[in-house]
């Protein structure tokens, strides 16, 4: 059995590696790169993989059994990459993708669940077996602006009093690797969010209980929102992407309270409280 996971050098898919390591033997596992050099140290076999380059990849998928497919990071030309790695896997004889998509991809406002769904569909017309693991959002996307909150004396955002269910990449992490090393996944789609929902005031208070230090919410409209993160460095079309998300985190886009999570990897997710104790280390 070969199990190959692709964007194996990104933050999930490193996760993703390492935990697979600890169930089954390391030679079975595939880190799938676009760059080779920069996955020398994950101990187990590297080929080259470029979801932009589809020669690369019908060599990449050979002999491989199933197949995480982590989301492109590349938003805009995720369903064309998307398709390129579905079209190989096809050639190539893969039993299994087991796909990183968004919650509630179905109905989802976001703006980046287009391409998601897109994916999806391609994946249920493919003929291949597919699993859907709709990740909820990352923690990190809102505690990594914890120690810029801190310096600041505030946390910004735009998503008002809207319930997020996120949970942390170790957690989203566990689900691929059962769902990788388990039986019984094919033609599932799984809801995967955090247990316990939190508003951005919520994570405020957070904050300042552990520093001992006042740190408010201040909700912002999207536009100002979108201009604070463009001066902290953020590209232009990425710091409206994140604004808008917000917006619609505000309308309950990124809560879910299914514990398909939770009960995916057997175990509570990663509460808030340590996912804010990590980001202030």
């Amino acid at each position: 059995m070969k199990i190959a996971v692709t964007g194996a050098t990104g933050q999930l898919g490193r996760l993703v590696v390492e935990k697979l390591k600890t169930r089954i033997p390391a030679h079975e596992v595939v880190a799938l790169v676009r760059n080779p050099a920069k996955a020398a140290d994950l101990g187990v076999e590297v080929r080259e993989a470029d979801y932009g380059q589809p020669a690369t990849l019908s060599t990449a998928l050979a002999g491989v059994d199933k197949l995480l497919l982590i989301s492109s990071s590349e938003v805009g030309k995720r369903a064309e990459q998307h398709h390129n790695v579905i079209e190989a896997a096809r050639q190539a004889g893969v039993q299994h993708i087991i796909y990183t998509s968004v919650l509630h991809a179905d109905t989802s406002p976001l703006s980046l669940a287009d391409e998601h769904r897109a994916t999806e569909a391609e994946l249920k017309a493919s003929g291949i077996a597919y699993t859907l693991l709709r990740n909820g959002w990352y923690t990190e996307n809102y505690t990594g602006s914890v120690g810029g909150a801190v310096a600041g004396g505030a946390f910004i955002g735009s998503a008002q009093n809207g319930k997020i269910s996120s949970a942390t990449r170790a957690d989203f992490a566990d689900a691929a690797v059962a769902v990788l090393t388990s039986e019984g996944h094919e033609g599932k789609t799984y809801e995967l969010a955090g247990d316990e929902a939190y508003t951005l005031p919520d994570l405020a208070a957070e904050i300042s209980r552990q520093t001992g230090k006042d740190i408010p919410y201040r909700n912002l409209p999207v536009a100002d929102y979108a201009a604070a993160l463009a001066s902290f460095g953020v590209p232009e079309g990425f710091a409206h992407g994140i604004a808008s998300w917000d917006a619609d985190a505000a309308e309950g886009a990124l809560f879910d309270d299914s514990r398909h999570l939770s009960r995916l990897i057997g175990r509570p997710t990663t509460p808030l409280s340590t996912a804010v104790a990590a980001a202030l280390k």
